[in-house]
């Protein structure tokens, strides 16, 4: 009995010494302790739509959550913003602006608001038309999980917002306001560079006019490649395998590139598709 006592202790020990080490391991560099305080940058970007020339939205707040029942606001932090009206449609194919920074108590962050006003508009075919925004749909809370940002090397927290313009205005025609019959209901979605992928590369010729769509399952992402190169690069992926679908414009042909690998914190290239009338 005592040695079966002595080498149960000894396991209770050694388990108790790993515990201790992971949990060392989890939070001894500072920079990355999630329970102190963060710088946290966020930029802005675009989902993109073909509809409109131009999709303009008026972001005057951003807020984000932490989990800390001692937060003043219940958890909400104001961050600092550039506030105005942005072309959204110009953050495209990989680029985006820098939009908010701030100090964070922790970094455990649970929810971002963005809080929207009311100049709002949408130019298509040379015209602009005002995007009605009712009162309930001012304020957009998204939850957000550890996986959608990354605290870097120097204990930077960073994320990027993905303002999905095709998903976001709608045909309204309750006849209320002077909307013509566009609605803004904004969806949002939240997603780092270390924590997801993207896919780039080149589609010809730019007479084609062609639209890329990344394909996973339900989950549809486009990209409109550059009139100069007809680069494009589709960023904020899921990992997964994809199916890469290249619709052309103008009688030229549409073509599919099936198996393309997604993975966490890499970029995808795929060869130059050349499209055929």
């Amino acid at each position: 009995m005592k040695n079966t006592s002595l080498a149960s202790g000894i396991v209770i020990i050694t388990m108790a010494a790993v515990y201790c080490s992971c949990q060392k391991d989890l939070s001894g560099d500072s920079n990355t302790d999630p329970n102190k305080p963060h710088a946290v940058t966020i930029y802005l970007t675009d989902h993109q739509t073909p509809v409109f020339d131009s999709v303009f939205i008026d972001l005057q707040r951003l807020e984000v959550k932490l989990e800390d029942d001692t937060l003043p606001n219940d958890g909400w932090v104001d961050l600092s913003i550039r506030a105005g009206v942005y072309n959204i449609l110009r953050f495209r194919n990989g680029l985006d602006t820098l939009f908010a920074t701030g100090m964070l108590p922790n970094a455990r962050i649970r929810k971002i608001r963005l809080t929207l006003g009311t100049q709002n508009s949408v130019m298509k075919d040379g015209q602009r038309f005002p995007l009605a925004l009712h009162s309930n749909d001012r304020e957009v809370t998204v939850d957000i999980t550890a996986g959608q940002f990354e605290i870097n090397s120097a204990g930077q927290v960073l994320f990027w917002i993905d303002f999905d313009a095709g998903r976001s205005i709608q045909v309204d025609n309750s006849g209320s306001g002077n909307n013509n019959g566009y609605r803004l209901r904004s969806h949002i979605k939240i997603f780092s560079h270390s924590h997801s992928g993207s896919i780039e590369g080149r589609v010809l010729p730019r007479q084609a006019d062609a639209l890329v769509m990344a394909i996973n399952g339900t989950d549809t992402t486009m990209a409109i490649p550059e009139d100069d190169d007809g680069e494009f690069k589709i960023v904020g992926l899921n990992e997964g395998v994809y199916r890469l679908f290249v619709d052309g414009q103008n009688n030229y042909n549409d073509t599919t590139i099936n198996n393309i690998l997604v993975r966490k914190s890499e970029d995808t290239h795929v060869p130059v598709i050349t499209l055929h009338q």
